[in-house]
């Protein structure tokens, strides 16, 4: 029995059958030729939802991605370094003294995985900073993911990789050249880094990637040549700023740009946020009618639960596997 056919049969109430819902109306999104925007928050990416994500893309399921910088670095590491994790099953039950452990050991725990400061993240450190310090020298300016793509192009860690580069999402996109916006990317571990080299002088300043601001520019931009051709659908995996960020693009084109254009035309969140007071996160898919996101009809749908486990279900469905 192919997943698809499993889910049907059996994801018949509540969350549940929300799954199915919002899968079928993806995919019926795409055959009207619709477009489909993804946003990743959380750590999707050591969680490897690039096994199915990837596939996705590949297949013209995903047009653009909105993430943290964490997501996108993280794809890399577990690229480069996935002999390296480590697995603690038995998280919950880690004392603070088995915590400085692992910190010590150089092993920065997510949930249930480690992952290694040294095989990881220092791995990689040179040549990105190469990359940086070019674009410094040459007076270029680039976004966070366009220093991703020239990483993985060049080739110069690809005889380090230590998984099928097939379940790689970053791989995925960088193939397709897959437009990808990274909103407060200063909150992640490279762009940690990035400003450290700044302050010793490494880089002569941090406009050497471009800000959040500007991707913002780049997203009115995209959506602008894109919405009058298709529909364009949002899946929003998680919360925070990889959601908040890439949806206010359609209100800042009608109410500050004052043009004309189409809202969102599927809305789908798949959150372990409950409903709460002021949590936009949280927050229902009819608040975002009055902030000018969605209108009343607009298919939309919220799948409290997972997203480890139900975002590649429902790939894994639209893909009809």
């Amino acid at each position: 029995m192919k997943i698809k056919e499993f889910i049907k049969h059996n994801f018949r109430h509540f969350n549940a059958a929300t799954v199915v819902d919002a899968s079928e109306a993806y995919v019926k999104h795409l055959d009207k030729g619709g477009k489909m925007m993804v946003t990743l928050a959380g750590a999707m990416s050591t969680a490897e939802l690039g096994v199915t994500l990837a596939e996705m893309i590949r297949k013209d399921k995903v047009h653009a991605i909105t993430c943290t910088g964490a997501n996108l670095e993280e794809d890399v590491f577990n690229l480069v370094a996935h002999e390296h994790y480590k697995r603690i099953p038995a998280y919950r039950e880690l004392s603070a003294k088995e915590e400085v452990a692992l910190r010590e050991k150089g092993m920065n725990r997510v949930t249930d995985t480690c992952i290694p400061e040294e095989e990881a993240i220092r791995r990689i450190e040179k040549e990105v900073l190469a990359l940086w310090k070019k674009a410094d020298v040459e007076g270029k300016r680039y976004t966070p993911h366009e220093y991703m793509y020239e990483l993985l192009r060049s080739g110069v860690v690809k005889d380090r990789y230590q998984i099928d580069p097939k379940d790689s999402w970053l791989i995925a996109a960088m193939e397709r050249n897959l437009p990808i916006f990274v909103p407060g990317w200063e909150d992640s571990t490279l762009g940690n880094i990035f400003v450290a080299h700044v302050i010793e002088k490494d880089l002569s300043n941090a406009l050497v990637v471009k800000s959040g601001l500007e991707q913002m520019q780049g997203l009115v931009s995209w959506y602008r040549e894109t919405a009058p051709k298709h529909d364009i659908g949002f899946f929003q995996i998680g919360g925070g700023i990889a959601g908040d960020f890439p949806i206010c693009v359609v209100p800042l084109i009608q109410q500050d740009l004052r043009e004309q254009c189409k809202f969102w035309g599927y809305f789908c969140q798949i959150s372990d946020s409950t409903t709460s007071y002021g949590s936009y996160s949280g927050a229902v898919p009819n608040e975002k009618i009055s902030w000018g996101k969605l209108t009343e009809a607009t298919p939309r749908f919220v799948i409290e639960s997972d997203a480890t486990i139900v975002a590649p279900l429902m790939f894994a469905y639209i893909l009809d596997m």
